[in-house]
Parts: C-alpha cells; sequence; structure tokens
C-alpha cells in the first residue's frame, strides 16, 4: 500500500461530506423501521433481575462495549463479556437472571453464535442487534433490533462505518428509552459521575464549598467603619455581613461601597465616625447553605457580584462564599 504522490484536499472533503451522508441516511432508515420488538426488549430489560450482558466481537464489541457503559451510567446494570473468552470460562459471569444483548451485523460471528445454545440453555433471554434478520444470531433471539444498513460509508462497502453508527445509535436509543422508563433524572446521572463536571455540579451543596466559622466577615451594625474595613480586610473577601445578635443578616458592605463612600463624601471627611448600619446595604442577596453550589454560581453571575452570604434554614448567618471558592471546587 502506498500513498498518493498528490494530496487532493477537495476530495477529502468531499469524501467527508458523502461518509457523513451515507451514515445519516442510515439512521434516518433505522429510524422509521424500529417497530414492537424494540418496545418488547426495553419491557425485556425492565424486567430483568440481573444484569443486561452486552457481547460482540471486532468492531461489534468495541460498539458493545460503549453500549454498556452508557447503559450503566443512565441506571441500568450492564457489562460487556467478550464472546471468545466467554467459550472459555467467561460464560459463567452470565445467569438465568441476566439479559444478553449480542451485537452483529452479520449475525454470525463465529465466536458469538458458538455460545447461542448455551445462553438458551441457561434460560436467558435474549436481544440480537444485527444487520441481517436471517441470520443465526436473529433466529436464536428473543427480540431482534433491526440495525441493517444498506451500504457501508466505506469506498468499497467494507470497512464497518455505517453499520457500527447504526449499532451505536439503536444502544443509545436502548439506553434513552430505559432511563425513562425508570424515571431516571439529572442528580441520578450525576450519582454515577462523581467525578465529572456534571456530577461536581449536581452534587456540590454550598456546605460544602463556603467559608464558615471565624473565616466569616461579619460585625455588629454598631460597630464603626474602622473595624468594618479592618474585617473585610482581614478576612479577605472583600465585603462583610452586618449581623444582629442572634445572627440575623441586616446587610452587606463591600470594598466598592467603602470607593463609592469616599466619591460621595469627600476625601477630607471624616468617616471614622459613621457606623456599619449607616452604610451597609440592607437585605442583600443570600443563598441558602443547603443548596447546590451551581445556584451561587448563578445567582453571582446573574447579580455580577463576586461574594455572597449564606444562611441556615432561620436566616441566620453561617457561611461565605466567593467565585473563587467555586472555581477551586470546579463547580465554575
Amino acid at each position: 500500500m502506498t500513498v498518493s504522490q498528490v494530496y487532493d484536499p477537495e476530495r477529502a472533503l468531499s469524501l467527508a461530506r458523502e461518509t457523513l451522508g451515507i451514515e445519516a441516511e442510515a439512521l434516518r432508515a433505522m429510524a422509521q423501521r424500529v417497530d414492537r420488538s424494540f418496545a418488547h426488549a426495553v419491557q425485556r430489560v425492565l424486567q430483568c433481575r440481573g444484569r443486561v450482558v452486552v457481547m460482540g466481537m471486532g468492531k461489534s464489541g468495541h460498539v458493545g462495549r460503549k453500549i454498556a457503559a452508557t447503559l450503566a451510567s443512565t441506571g441500568t446494570p450492564a457489562f460487556f463479556v467478550h464472546p471468545a473468552e466467554a467459550s472459555h470460562g467467561d460464560l459463567g459471569m452470565i445467569t438465568a437472571d441476566d439479559v444478553v444483548l449480542g451485537i452483529s451485523n452479520s449475525g454470525e460471528s463465529e465466536e458469538l453464535t458458538a455460545i447461542l445454545p448455551l445462553i438458551k440453555r441457561m434460560g436467558v433471554s435474549l436481544i440480537a442487534l444485527t444487520g441481517r434478520l436471517d441470520s443465526t444470531l436473529a433466529q436464536h433471539a428473543d427480540m431482534v433490533l433491526d440495525a441493517s444498513v444498506e451500504k457501508e460509508a466505506c469506498p468499497h462497502n467494507l470497512a464497518p462505518t455505517a453499520s457500527t453508527t447504526a449499532q451505536l445509535a439503536m444502544g443509545d436509543a436502548l439506553a434513552v428509552a430505559l432511563l425513562d422508563a425508570r424515571g431516571f433524572k439529572a442528580d441520578d446521572f450525576a450519582r454515577s459521575h462523581p467525578g465529572g463536571a456534571l456530577g461536581r455540579k449536581l452534587l456540590t451543596h454550598v456546605s460544602d464549598v463556603m467559608r464558615s466559622g471565624a473565616e466569616i466577615p461579619q460585625v455588629a451594625p454598631d460597630a464603626d467603619l474602622m473595624v468594618l474595613m479592618r474585617e473585610i480586610s482581614a478576612k479577605g473577601l472583600g465585603m462583610s455581613a452586618i449581623v444582629d445578635g442572634e445572627g440575623q443578616v441586616l446587610g452587606i458592605f463591600t470594598d466598592g461601597d467603602l470607593r463609592r463612600l469616599i466619591e460621595q463624601t469627600g476625601s477630607s471627611a471624616d468617616l471614622r465616625a459613621l457606623r456599619a448600619a449607616q452604610v451597609m446595604h440592607p437585605n442583600p442577596r443570600t443563598v441558602r447553605a443547603d443548596a447546590l453550589a451551581v445556584v451561587a454560581a448563578d445567582l453571582m453571575e446573574a447579580t455580577r457580584i463576586t461574594s455572597v452570604l449564606v444562611v441556615d434554614e432561620m436566616g441566620r448567618l453561617c457561611g461565605a462564599l466567593n467565585s473563587n471558592d467555586l472555581m477551586r471546587a470546579k463547580v465554575i
């Protein structure tokens, strides 16, 4: 095999568009063929007391691993078993309570068809995902998902391209139908993806990232401006809460408020006589400690502030956080 001496970028673009067009058309045609067998397959998986065991050889095996991962992450316990390894002991991983999803475009993969009688003898339900409805795999199956394609995107109609795209899409369709039937929600997804960005957004609460205890900037309403400014400087959040004796938030004062106060009164004015209650902004924006951290992030973005006070269910000050805290927690 040799590389052509002259690379034609226009031909490359043409082939890319043609490939995408062929695969898109294959998916459109497959969508029109989805019938009650699909609904029966979903019902059988929902009734399964075990797990979905996905099997496939070659490119179908690669697709199968992805389908198993998608099912598992969306509320349907699933794992992949290599058909060749199944013949050498891994068949013991399958129980009568499981459902097997066998994937083969031809439906004649030797390693897969060899174990079909054993699977059926165990009483395991078999769902076939195949491109040939008259194949050995389809004939052994309880339900058949039709993933046939008119042609591959490969110019020689040989390399699995459109067919593997069809398998992958049908697997996604199965996972989506199952997650909907199970009432699988975004927070359920987050629990199975705690290390991902979505998991952090849906599982991290304000209480997990807020400053608390002695780190909270706060003064009494009768504190003078110098005390207020020392508290802001010491706590490093660019603001301080003003609270009453019960911890209820009365107001807030920020670095920006100080600059505006100086501009309004003039540099020669004696500000030391001013009290926190006189300069604070009453009824500031707050967020509950039990709220998701992403709620605090949205509040900061919507109101163009960089810090927010945190209150408990009684409205008492219990924390504070700024955008840097949220960035460190990778919420934003």
